[in-house]
């Protein structure tokens, strides 16, 4: 062959290998398939008729992320209990409810005084906080006995945490470094293979850890709300499961709820290719109307409300740059502009949610609830005493 040809032949295949390579170290292979699935059968088609979007930020809420110390930690803890009402305070969804947060607070880095200033930010009706938990080489055993633990003292000492019908505490989780399952190809930051059924019998209601795009330990289910039995002796049994509301729930399942993972032609790389839409909000990553519409587009519904448009985002809002993303001017402008869309289009409307009352209202979805968004917030799980809900007449203190 002519040596001026195969030379840019030989780059360009190059190219294309390290291209594969990367792609299948970041779990690219894994959830693109589905992706173009569910875009062939229309699934990434916004559905017709009016949309309730259900909008829930989960916080992977790290106040020591980056080594900070005690002092660093606090300041940023309390930054947020003090300016969060300040600036949302005055903000209300198409329910008259404020924005709404759920903190995700990791139990291995525990701190009472941490979790007080939350709960003081979440009794005045702007949020609730859940389960979060960075762990490596574990048992699960182990992680059981943790688990229960963290989950009375959230419920015990704070006053937090949702509650079953008989009173028992549950709890929302999400898994640090992505790592749900034992997820991750070299099995490190978990190594419980039975996960899910160590979150469901210690009390768990639903997990939130999805999507983990960019990460290998993203799962081939994406854009679903879905349930997951767990194989004790096989990582990764969330990468499949049955959608809530197309069947019966499976026995010995937990409920999953995804965010969306989607790839945006809008905000393109390069002006060329898309940019991976994975939900995450940060320095660089806004909230917008724009990503708005590629929230609604990956289709995260529950067959009995298609109405019902479930987004789920996820951020790390205790460091200082996603900080400033998440408690300034961006943000504001994203939920005026918000009050801006329903102003103008009848047939939308939002509803700022916390991660217990997505469930609760993906089980009414589940259940063929033919009311309102407000009146389902507390569908299954109340929320925890004194922290008031979504629910009509429920009062908030800004």
């Amino acid at each position: 062959m002519n040596p001026a040809i195969a030379l840019p032949l030989a780059g360009f295949a190059a190219s294309i290998a390290l291209a594969a390579r990367s792609a299948h170290r970041r779990g690219v292979d894994r959830w693109l398939p589905s992706y173009a699935i569910r875009s062939a059968l229309g699934r990434h088609r916004p559905s017709p008729g009016p949309t309730r979007l259900l909008l829930c930020i989960a916080d992977h809420f790290e106040p020591n992320a980056g080594g900070a110390g005690r002092a660093l930690a606090s300041e940023r803890v309390d930054d947020w209990v003090d300016r969060y009402p300040r600036l949302f305070g005055s903000i209300r969804d198409s329910d008259g409810r404020p924005p709404r947060h759920t903190f995700f607070y990791p139990m291995e880095t525990y701190d009472p005084s941490h979790i007080d200033a939350l709960a003081s930010l979440c009794r005045r009706g702007f949020g609730e906080v859940e389960v979060h938990l960075h762990h490596d080489c574990d048992t699960s055993a182990n992680l059981r006995s943790r688990l229960v633990e963290y989950r009375e003292t959230l419920a015990g000492r704070h006053g937090l945490l949702a509650r079953r019908g008989d009173g028992r505490a549950a709890y929302g989780f999400i898994h640090g470094n992505w790592a749900l399952d034992n997820s991750r190809p070299d099995g490190r930051w978990c190594g419980v293979v039975d996960e899910l059924d160590a979150l469901r019998e210690t009390g768990c209601y639903a997990d939130f850890t999805l999507p983990s795009a960019p990460s290998p330990t993203q799962t081939r289910k994406i854009n679903s709300i879905y349930y997951a039995v767990d194989d004790p002796v096989r990582p990764r049994s969330h990468d499949s499961g049955t959608d809530v509301g197309d069947g019966p729930q499976p026995d010995r399942s937990l409920m999953l709820i995804q965010g969306p993972l989607a790839l945006s032609w809008q905000r393109r790389k390069w002006g060329v290719l898309p940019r991976l839409e994975n939900g995450c909000l940060q320095a660089g990553q806004a909230a917008s109307i724009d990503r708005l519409h590629d929230w609604l587009k990956a289709g995260v519904r529950v067959r009995g409300r298609p109405d019902w448009a479930f987004v789920k985002l996820h951020t790390h809002g205790a460091p200082e740059a996603n900080r400033r993303a998440l408690l300034g001017e961006g943000m504001t402008r994203f939920h005026r502009d918000l009050a801006a869309l329903a102003e103008a289009d009848p047939d939308f409307t939002y509803h700022y949610a916390t991660a217990r009352e997505l469930y609760n209202l993906a089980r009414a979805a589940e259940a063929g609830w033919d009311g309102t968004v407000a009146e389902a917030r507390d569908f299954e799980l109340a929320g925890p005493p004194g922290i008031p809900s979504g629910r009509p007449g429920a009062s908030v203190r800004v």
